[in-house]
């Protein structure tokens, strides 16, 4: 009974707790489900959510939300291969230039919001047009294969059984906690988020934190769409697409306030996990895409309305 109430009390525990209980009942209930090389496929799944997300969660803790996380992912996966230089026999040439280009969106972004104080879901929208405009130019409707051996060993490897997504998602939860719970800049994003005013009446700068938590989350956007051009070894127009709900999705589930000023990454690393396996059920009953999207569309609205209450409380 404790464990229940302190669970309904801490957001992050009552996502892992319901991540768990869903895994136990689906390996029961359905063959093959708790095999410990679907799990781990889960995860690998989750991965990418999870890192994309980590930038989605520094922006929603400010108050804003990055609606350009999926063309920052299409932007990496297509232009990395037309980007990696022959001479570079790593292909980590290629990584850091393609790392480089999502840093730089994010950062315009940040300056968008901050210097020409347009709001960041309007500012992250109009930049996902312009990119999606940008890549039917540059790609049109062909798919590019890749062939950076530092992309491919990211995405295909398997080091003592563990894909290589995950670890790089261990390391990213690790960074973005500390960040946020143990750096100076995270209480700062709390701060902007709670209330932007009596932040900088306090001292904080508030251009400052934005342009840092959009700069980051254009990074580690770019970063997913690594992960995921090594996963899938090609890259399309659309391919960052589904990222953006799930993204927004796996922070609301994990308790971040999506109005700014309260939350945790340790919220979003379950609530990616639950996504997948979400969808994973999903996938065992033949729902159709469009239920599936009815179904998250229905869960992101619910919860916008629980946190909108809360903060009116």
């Amino acid at each position: 009974m404790n464990i229940v109430r302190s669970a309904f009390r801490n957001p992050p525990l009552l996502t892992f707790l319901l991540v768990a209980l869903v895994w136990i009942v689906s390996s029961f209930t359905l063959r093959g489900f708790g095999a410990y090389g679907h799990l781990r496929y889960l995860l690998e799944l989750a991965a990418v959510i999870g890192i994309v997300a980590a930038g989605q969660t520094l922006v929603i803790l400010m108050g804003g939300i990055d609606l350009s996380v999926g063309a920052v992912i299409t932007v990496t996966a297509i232009l990395l291969p037309l980007i990696s230089p022959a001479w570079d026999p790593t292909g980590l040439a290629g990584i850091a230039a393609a790392l480089a280009i999502a840093t730089g969106i994010g950062l315009m972004n940040g300056a968008g919001s901050t210097y020409l104080r347009v709001p960041p879901i309007i500012m992250t929208l109009a930049m996902a047009t312009f990119l999606q405009g940008l890549l039917v130019i540059v790609a049109g409707g062909s798919a590019v294969t890749v062939s950076n051996p530092a992309v491919i060993l990211l995405g295909q490897a398997r080091p003592l059984g563990i894909p290589s997504g995950i670890i790089l998602w261990l390391v990213v939860a690790v960074v973005v906690l500390l960040l946020v719970h143990r750096m100076p800049i995270g209480a700062r994003f709390l701060a902007v988020g709670a209330n932007p005013l009596a932040a900088r009446l306090s001292g904080v700068s508030v251009t400052r934190s934005t342009l840092i938590a959009h700069t980051l989350s254009g990074f580690f956007a770019g970063l997913a769409g690594i992960l995921v051009l090594g996963m899938n070894r090609q890259g399309y127009v659309g391919i960052g697409d589904p990222y953006l709900l799930t993204s927004i999705a796996a922070v609301v589930l994990g308790g971040t306030s999506i109005l700014g000023g309260r939350g945790t990454y340790a919220g979003t690393v379950p609530g990616a996990i639950l996504l997948v396996t979400a969808t994973a059920l999903i996938t065992v009953v033949n729902a159709s895409p469009g239920w599936r999207s009815i179904m998250f569309g229905t869960l992101i609205l619910t919860l916008l309305l629980v946190s909108g209450r809360e903060a009116r409380r």
